[in-house]
């Protein structure tokens, strides 16, 4: 399973069975930044519903390559996750990422004012893509 992980959404993505391909499954939605509860219990069940095995989840990082508050805050979700799921949970490089979705998204011809509700859960299929891609190499 892939994650993008913003300070209102969480973008999902799935893998196929063979670990081949990612496609984007869904964008969880909470009111407030600090408001993780639902959002977890959200990805418990998408963990037990697709027999989910590991995580991968994006790390954002400056175009320096250095990090900053928001990867601080995505290394804690990493934790709790780990604590909460026992599963492993992996850190890829997310920069781009969401401008990557954007372009596909239009490319598909996906209108600018429909964008909004997808670009999330394509940016982790993209996040979770670039993983399954290492693996291989």
């Amino acid at each position: 399973m892939g994650l993008d992980y913003g300070t209102k959404t969480v973008g999902v993505a799935i893998s196929d069975a063979l670990l081949l391909t990612a496609q984007p499954y869904e964008t969880i939605t909470r009111e407030r930044p600090a408001q993780l509860r639902k959002t977890v219990q959200r990805l418990e069940a998408i963990i037990k519903d697709e027999e989910v095995g590991e995580i991968v989840l994006g790390l954002p990082k400056n175009m320096n390559n250095t990090e900053g508050e928001r990867a601080e805050e995505t290394r804690a979700f990493q934790e709790m996750l780990e604590r909460r799921t026992l599963l492993p949970v992996h850190l890829v490089d997310e920069r781009l990422t969401t401008m990557e979705a954007d372009r596909i998204l239009e490319e598909t011809g996906v209108a600018h004012s429909g964008r909004k509700e997808h670009i999330d859960k394509m940016a982790a299929a993209i996040i979770l893509q670039t993983y399954l891609d290492s693996r291989r190499t």
